[in-house]
């Protein structure tokens, strides 16, 4: 029934975007003045996860590069490279490459000097879950770039500004802020029907299926392109060659699973063990989870930066808080 699997991933970035014309119209507006030469101030895309934000910014840059065809861009993730070495040498191997430039050897002064050095075609460097960010340090070396610039995303504005020292935030109050919120569920089910025309054969999902799985994903996209996914290969393995609504059923925990096994695997060792802790626990308060922390870390972080890991992982669903203040608990899903 699957005629085009790469449509069925969250990754893939359509050339045709539906229900974010206004995100789009306002980072193409931040943007547009690279297409005269000229700087641009750093846009920031903030909203829940499943929201589009990765999607929308790539989708923008995609179609600007139509326009300026010298541009060019890369792309971030920062709960990956989190460390501002590990984030520089992305940004620096996306812009100006060079034979010399080791992994494991290039020095961080040295990665700075080429792009202070660097005086190549405009660029845009796209910094997912910049709040990740262990150093926000880098979004300086980034600022002061000459003919870089840089779209931030993240979850919450608070949570990425709150670790900036003063002179950073001072240069980053102009910045374009694009709220995104969660789908409604008609807009999914759009965006479920444009999947399913680009990856099924003709026939293969009805139009109640989709509003099933709407229902199901709670205005994240991600988790409703994940239950669309598992549902063709549940109805593949079957052998049948048209999704049912047991086939949806079926494929809602296990596209759950699925995702929450992904943003697991990519925590930070910091946030592995807070997460491991919580497990372990079920049920633990934040005095007692900040001190098996520190005891099970050699160099455990402060408890603002622990507090930003747990609202993180809040908000991919990884854990739960329950309660205020002194009565707060934290468990996992």
């Amino acid at each position: 029934m699957i005629s085009d699997a790469r449509v069925l991933h969250p990754e893939f970035v359509p050339r045709d975007v539906v229900h974010r014309d206004r995100e789009i119209r306002g980072l193409s507006r931040a943007l547009e003045p690279i297409t005269h030469n000229e700087p641009v101030e750093t846009a920031f895309l903030f909203g829940p996860s499943g929201a589009g934000k990765t999607c929308i910014a790539q989708h923008t840059v995609e179609r600007l590069r139509e326009t300026v065809l010298d541009l060019t861009y890369q792309y971030v993730n920062c709960w990956e490279d989190y460390t501002r070495y590990k984030a520089l040498y992305r940004v620096v191997e996306g812009v100006a490459p060079s034979f010399d430039m080791h992994r494991q050897s290039t020095p961080t002064d040295a990665l700075i000097e080429r792009l202070r050095e660097y005086d190549g075609p405009g660029c845009v460097v796209i910094l997912d879950e910049a709040d990740q960010l262990e150093d926000m340090g880098v979004l300086y070396d980034l600022y002061r770039t000459r003919g870089l610039s840089m779209i931030l995303i993240a979850n919450r504005e608070e949570e990425l500004f709150a670790h900036l020292d003063e002179r950073l935030a001072s240069r980053l109050r102009t910045t374009a802020r694009i709220r995104f919120d969660h789908y409604t569920e008609d807009e999914l089910v759009a965006i479920l029907s444009d999947r399913a025309r680009w990856g099924f054969h003709d026939g293969a999902v009805e139009q109640e299926h989709l509003e099933e799985i709407a229902d199901a994903a709670g205005g994240d996209a991600r988790t409703a392109i994940g239950i669309l996914r598992n549902a063709a290969r549940l109805a593949t393995q079957s052998g049948v060659d048209s999704m049912t609504a047991e086939h949806i059923g079926d494929a809602v925990p296990e596209a759950e699973s699925e995702i929450a096994q992904k943003d697991i695997e990519k925590l930070t060792p910091d946030q592995r063990a807070l997460y491991d802790i919580i497990c372990e626990y079920d049920e633990i308060a934040p005095g007692d989870l900040y001190r098996e922390y520190r005891e099970r870390v050699e160099e455990p972080k402060s408890d603002r930066m622990v507090r930003n890991y747990l609202s993180k992982m809040q908000h991919y669903n990884l854990i739960s808080a329950r309660g205020e203040n002194r009565g707060r608990t934290y468990r996992t899903r």
